[in-house]
């Protein structure tokens, strides 16, 4: 089975998580700042690090469907990324909620402060992302 990391692009930090080696769960990994880290030399070092080469990427759709600017954002990062690793599979997801929902969990089931559920929102939304893919298989 083959092992996939999952992003949740944002313009200021990139949530991401992992899949475990069987390709059933998915778990939070880390937030790259994108003010402090170049995210595609991360990206990279992470693909290496957990030995894939399968990226699933949330594309955050309109509820209506029409697309927005931050889906164009999002796109022209795959691009960049594609430009910049080789032998890359790119998965797009719809995201629709999934911050939503990792802000829910956080509040209802973590003991974390408010400040701190900020710094680990985006990984849990990575991860909720990369898990929809994990379900659909």
């Amino acid at each position: 089975m083959k092992k996939y990391l999952g992003l949740d692009v944002g313009d200021v930090r990139i949530g991401v998580a992992k899949s475990d080696i069987l390709g059933i769960l998915a778990t939070p990994l880390e937030v790259i700042n994108r003010n402090d880290t170049d995210p595609v030399k991360r990206i990279k070092e992470l693909l290496q690090q957990e030995n894939t080469n399968g990226l699933v990427v949330g594309i955050p759709k309109s509820l209506d469907g029409t697309v927005k600017r931050q889906v164009e954002k999002v796109n022209e990062f795959i691009e960049e990324l594609k430009k910049n690793i080789d032998n890359l599979e790119i998965i797009t997801v719809d995201e629709r909620y999934t911050t939503v929902e990792a802000e829910h969990y956080l509040r209802n089931y973590s003991k974390k402060n408010p400040r701190e559920r900020r710094k680990v929102v985006d990984m849990v939304a990575a991860s909720i992302i990369l898990q929809k893919f994990l379900d659909m298989k």
